[in-house]
């Protein structure tokens, strides 16, 4: 899939995965000790019955068993308890983690080149944020605290049989080969299958994402099937790709148990001929047996989970690859020379396609106001989102100022240069919060004067609670030209020293109309301006007019000088109805 967003390498992904837990010292700290207190826990019921297997063979009495019984019983209360401690502690660490993580996720992810949110889509980033997030999340709150205990487990129960005799350790490590010859075979072949679901997972939510964005239009056109039928060959590569997983894990964990049962009778083995020959008893041939026995548990759940690592080492390495990205504000800090805008479009395609700008120059002085006229298709749109700096010419330049916008940064452009389209999203909250988007120190009073330049005070003086009403999903529905007035609003505030209207006051209608270009040209009085015109209204009472014909210049000037050559915007003048 091209496109995408950056992966991280495995180094990085647990660099900076290791650096969130060693912002945690405290929490990191007590959940090892309790855990390797669990696992400690674990080691003295073997212990205790190898030496109680010696004492009966010794002819202990009743009182003896009768100890080892409470040591036993003892040992497995305190096991239990540490457990849950353990993992109560580790799953409030790893939600810490992951919670930190989804924050740098979704922190880079709102600072990223439009260009690049206009070339990846938002399926792989949906995906990121949603299902890698939930992935990690369930693995270190739930299989997090059990696979670092299976780990613990292991290496002390390895300790304690070495411990209790040699001989017997390195009877045991007869398993080793037969581990890893599995883990040689199953990795290389299911590692690429991991990577791959979540690519197709992205894709799958892209498909779904963009049927539902364009539902109106799916619907109106009819071809539903067709993004039905996108979403389904998606979601059954997704399939096919867990089915072939869970092939190789099957034949995996045959391989697996073969090496558990050559341990074991090594271990048996060597015990027989170790007592046989009084070199060691037969409590600790007993108890290096029951050690053994016990390591095919945690052995068994971290190979068997071997699948559930690589699944959150391929989502990691995802959200660490943007999380990664560095933020645009590191990057410049450039600052615009002057207020005047310049585009030179010497020719822009999107990917493949044929060419859809050519030998455009597009200069606008301080405080210019600058329509683009041209029938659908001509390429207004996509010259209004190179000027803002929403996408990258293919080949060509934008300056704001004499500064290109390569140099000022994303975040930079974004507070120079406004864009405001015919699609307009009202956020869920309070008329006030949505208001201080885009400017969050900005007073009642400087929001109702911006409100009031937009024309909008009417219709908020009439909300139930004013500034405070609810507003957007779940709250006060505003109409399409009340949402267009309260964008218009935002741009006062951020007060950019270029606005770029897409058709902005398309959706008004034609009872609002004049009143919403009224707003339009109210807010944007003595600022750089661009206007895609909707209505050869807003072209009329530009400074300047640019027509557009198949992505190119065919005519330039004011709206008289335009009438007056008689060419193709004359002809839409009266056409129109003047």
């Amino acid at each position: 899939m091209s496109g995408i967003l950056p992966v991280a390498g495995s180094r990085e992904t647990w660099r900076v995965f290791g650096a969130e837990f060693a912002r945690l010292p405290g929490l990191s700290v007590a959940a090892v000790a309790l855990l390797v207190g669990s696992a400690a826990s674990g080691l003295v019921a073997p212990w205790v019955l190898g030496r109680l297997v010696d004492d009966v063979i010794a002819g202990a009495g009743t009182d003896r068993v009768l100890t080892h019984a409470g040591v036993i019983a003892g040992a497995a209360v305190v096991g239990g308890v540490l457990t849950a401690a353990a993992a109560a502690v580790f799953a409030r660490l790893g939600e810490t983690v992951v919670a930190r993580l989804r924050e740098r996720v979704v922190d880079r992810a709102l600072h990223l080149p439009s260009a690049t949110l206009e070339r990846t889509g938002t399926g792989d980033l949906v995906a990121r944020a949603g299902d890698d997030v939930a992935l990690v999340a369930n693995a270190l709150t739930g299989g997090g605290p059990v696979l670092a205990g299976a780990v613990l487990s292991v290496v002390l129960t390895v300790a304690g049989l070495f411990v209790l005799d040699w001989r017997l350790g390195l009877a045991g490590l007869a398993a080793v080969p037969g581990y890893a010859l599995a883990m040689r075979w199953y990795l290389p072949r299911s590692a690429p299958f991991y990577a791959r679901e979540r690519i197709v997972a992205g894709e799958r939510s892209q498909a779904m994402a963009g049927a539902l964005h364009g539902a109106a239009t799916v619907r109106a056109y009819r071809i539903e099937s067709d993004h039905v039928h996108r979403i389904a060959d998606r979601s059954a590569a997704a399939r096919d790709l867990s089915l072939e997983v869970f092939k190789l894990y099957t034949r995996f964990s045959s391989r697996i148990n073969r090496a558990e049962y050559f341990g074991l009778a090594a271990v048996l083995v060597a015990g027989f001929l170790l007592v046989r020959h009084d070199l060691a008893t037969v409590g600790a041939a007993t108890a290096a047996a029951l050690y053994f026995h016990r390591l095919f548990n945690p052995i068994g759940l971290l190979l068997m989970e071997a699948d559930t690592i690589l699944q959150v080492n391929a989502s990691l390495a995802r959200l660490v690859g943007v999380a990664s990205l560095p933020r645009d504000s590191d990057v410049s800090d450039a600052r615009p020379e002057g207020r005047g805008l310049s585009v030179v479009v010497r020719e822009h395609r999107y990917d493949d396609g044929p060419v859809v700008l050519s030998d455009v120059t597009l200069r606008l002085a301080p405080g210019e106001r600058v329509a683009l006229v041209g029938a659908s298709g001509a390429g207004k749109t996509t010259l209004a989102a190179i000027a803002a700096g929403i996408i990258d010419p293919a080949d060509g330049e934008v300056r704001l100022g004499g500064t290109p916008l390569s140099e000022l940064g994303e975040i930079r452009t974004r507070r120079e240069i406004a864009l405001i389209s015919q699609e307009v999203h009202v956020f869920a909250g309070p008329l006030a919060e949505d208001l201080r988007l885009a400017r969050p120190d900005a007073t009642g009073a400087e929001m109702e004067a911006a409100l009031d330049r937009a024309g909008a005070m009417g219709w908020v003086r009439a909300l139930p609670d004013g500034l405070d009403t609810e507003v957007g999903e779940g709250g006060h529905r505003l109409t399409a030209a009340q949402a267009q007035q309260l964008a218009l609003a935002r741009l006062v505030l951020a007060d950019p020293a270029v606005a770029v209207l897409d058709e902005a006051t398309a959706e008004a209608g034609s009872a609002g109309a004049r009143d919403l270009d009224r707003a339009a040209a109210a807010v944007t009085e003595g600022r750089t301006t661009l206007i895609v015109a909707h209505r050869l209204s807003q072209a009329a009472v530009a400074d300047r007019i640019l027509v557009l014909d198949h992505g190119r210049v065919v005519e330039e000037g004011t709206h008289d000088e335009l009438r007056r050559a008689g060419g193709g915007y004359a002809r839409l003048w009266t056409a129109w109805g003047h």
